[in-house]
This record gives structure tokens, C-alpha cells and sequence, in this order.
């Protein structure tokens, strides 16, 4: 057991710390915040825009080519999620930027587009850290 005495003694500690510490801890938080964005398969959490669920697969097949055709720099997706068809557009990490984007296709699709959480492909930059 301690005494009081020797509690209160004046000896002092010094610590090096080796800056290099410094340098692997950013990286590891960087690497932690791009895989807690990453789902079990390696793609990212992020959002699309959902066209239609429907049924009927030539309807989705129409939708998904005329959206194509309409937005040539981004990807249709269609799913099947017994019984239904899905129509998803786009790879988005914020839901601000899909919802920009659902707005230009309500001009087209006024009924039914929404904005839903999905697994996205999408490549991050060299250095690019995910917000």
C-alpha cells in the first residue's frame, strides 16, 4: 500500500512520443472513415433516385432505356425484388446531390421518383477523403 507521502513525491516523467505516430494515426482514421462508409461487398453507402417498381418488366425496361437515353452521364439500374421491378438512377454519396438530381428528373417523371438509400458504386480520388 502507498502513503500519502510518497503520492506527493516531486519526481517527474518525461515522454517521447516519435512524430511518425502522428502521420499513422491520420492515416488509420481516414482508412476507418472510408470503410465505415463501405458496405460487405466494397461498395459505398450512398443514395439513388427510384424511377418505378412495377411488375411489369417491359415497363421497367422502357423507363430504364428513355432515362438513359435522356441522361447520358448516368447509370439505370434495374433490380427485381420479387414481384417487383426497380427502376435506380445515379450513384450519389450526399442525399443533397440526389435530390438536386431528383428535381431535374420530376420535369420527366413527375410522379413517383423519390430519393432512397442504396449501395453505390463509387471510386474515391487519390487523397480523397469521404465527408
Amino acid at each position: 500500500m502507498f502513503t500519502s507521502s510518497y503520492l506527493l513525491a516531486n519526481d517527474t516523467i518525461i515522454v517521447s512520443k516519435d512524430p511518425r505516430l502522428d502521420v499513422l494515426t491520420q492515416k488509420q482514421a481516414e482508412i476507418n472513415k472510408r470503410t465505415g462508409m463501405m458496405t460487405s461487398s466494397g461498395l459505398y453507402k450512398g443514395y439513388r433516385i427510384q424511377l418505378i417498381s412495377t411488375t411489369n418488366r417491359d415497363d421497367a425496361n422502357k423507363i430504364k432505356g428513355d432515362v438513359l437515353a435522356k441522361f447520358t452521364d448516368q447509370k439505370a439500374y434495374l433490380t427485381y425484388h420479387s414481384p417487383y421491378f426497380k427502376v435506380r438512377v445515379g450513384n450519389f454519396l450526399k442525399k443533397e446531390d440526389a435530390e438536386k438530381f431528383r428535381q431535374q428528373l420530376n420535369k420527366y417523371y413527375p410522379q413517383g421518383v423519390y430519393v432512397v438509400e442504396d449501395a453505390i458504386e463509387y471510386t474515391l480520388n487519390p487523397g480523397e477523403v469521404p465527408q
